[in-house]
């Protein structure tokens, strides 16, 4: 009997490692997707354009592209110092 427990509690976390398993790669996989890249550039061009306009800034259509370019050339550096963080400065 106690076997029986032991063996459906280890299947109970198994299942609970594979769905927590599914779950962090759905989340990998849209940290890391051109949707999302695509969705903050142009979030951050729209609220860059919002400002500039209640600023009264000049060519806001054209000036909002700045920080939105910035953002999507500095996207793929980011694995690169990832990697370096992790291997000189992430403490366990």
């Amino acid at each position: 009997m106690e076997k029986d427990k032991l063996q459906t509690e280890l299947k109970r976390e198994l299942n609970a490692i594979k769905r927590r398993n599914k779950r962090v790669e759905a989340d990998k996989a849209w940290e890391t997707s051109k949707t999302r890249r695509a969705l903050l550039a142009l979030t951050t061009y729209a609220l860059s354009l919002i400002v500039l306009v209640m600023i009264n800034a000049p060519n806001p259509e054209l000036t909002a592209f700045v920080p939105a370019v910035a953002y999507l050339l500095s996207t793929p550096t980011l694995p690169f110092f990832k990697r370096w963080w992790i291997k000189h400065l992430y403490r366990r």
